[in-house]
């Protein structure tokens, strides 16, 4: 029987210590679920819906393995990827190569198809920035001007996100100057949001960049005329491997969760055959506006995703 109910048998002193302990316990295992749940919590600041493939595996490997939290900011409606839309056109049923019908349907299209590629990696909210996609250009002055983005209702938003959510790291991509003209934007968006930001614990900010086996990593130290995306000269790069083979025979390898993200993009046929398919490392880099000290914070998530989840198999 529960004590309470046999009062005769526990003095009042007793019955109080119990109670005491019980919500002492209760405390104890409600703190350690907690605890638990509490993994990272990461922003994703892409440009374009498909822009995360980059990183993909780091997202599914937070939020399944470290049991993290992964959000993401897409600046543009995607309307204007189009370019190589013709097996869409056919799995779609519209002349999406089109430019009148694309932009008329793809930003409905790739919103769900990144919404379904999010629920693959776990990712709790997708925050769209509504900004036109209106062309390819490495150009980054027409957007970050304000020209052809609204650039003050961007940093609103980029603003409220950081103050409410609390994010421990925002992950970008690398701006090189080959980039997208939006891409670039879109870093400096998330860039310059962690620079405003006045909260006691400032995100640590990173760009994430795809790389092959056998291929030199991308030498990068900062975008001409743009300061804040100055790399941390001193700081390493931090390496997720994708392509490690793991279970009987190496049949497996991380490289098939990058592959369903990518298959949810039925509308954007290129990256199935591009780099992105064939990308065995995901590479990061420190950005000179964080803190030094939080270098260890970095190096730690990193240590923590190569010890998580599945390992190489021992060589015999």
């Amino acid at each position: 029987m529960p004590f309470y109910l046999i009062p005769n048998l526990m003095s009042s002193k007793n019955i109080a210590m119990k109670i005491k302990s019980f919500f002492c316990l209760s405390f104890i295992l409600i703190n350690s679920v907690v605890a638990f749940s509490q993994g990272p919590k990461v922003l994703v600041v892409t440009a374009h819906p498909d822009d995360e493939t980059g990183v993909s595996v780091t997202m599914f490997k937070i939020t399944k393995e470290l049991k993290g939290t992964v959000d993401m900011a897409v600046m543009t409606d995607g309307g204007g990827g189009f370019a190589d839309s013709q097996l869409g056109a056919l799995y779609f049923g519209l002349n999406l190569t089109d430019s009148i019908v694309a932009r008329t349907h793809l930003p409905m299209i790739r919103k769900q198809e990144i919404l379904n590629a999010g629920k693959i990696m776990g990712v709790r909210n997708i925050y769209f920035m509504e900004q036109p996609d209106d062309f390819y250009s490495t150009d980054i002055n027409p957007y970050i001007s304000g020209k052809n983005w609204n650039i003050p209702y961007v940093e609103s938003r980029m603003d409220k996100l950081l103050a409410e959510r609390q994010y421990d790291f925002v992950i970008t991509m690398l701006p090189h100057a080959g980039q997208h003209g939006h891409h670039k934007t879109s870093v400096m968006m998330a860039l310059r949001a962690v620079q405003r930001y006045k909260g006691a614990n400032k995100p640590i900010i990173i760009a994430g960049n795809p790389g092959r086996e056998g291929m030199k990593p991308m030498e990068f130290s900062m975008l001409d005329g743009y300061p804040e995306t100055k790399i941390k000269a001193d700081a390493p790069k931090f390496t997720l491997n994708r392509a490690f083979r793991f279970a009987e025979n190496d049949k497996l390898s991380y490289k098939i969760v990058a592959d369903w993200v990518i298959a949810e993009y039925k509308s954007q046929g290129a990256i199935q055959e591009n780099g992105i398919h064939r990308t065995d490392f995901e590479t990061y880099h420190y950005y000179d506006i964080n803190n030094a000290n939080g270098i260890a914070k970095v190096q730690k998530l990193f240590d923590d995703l190569a010890k998580s989840g599945f390992q190489p198999m021992p060589k015999k």
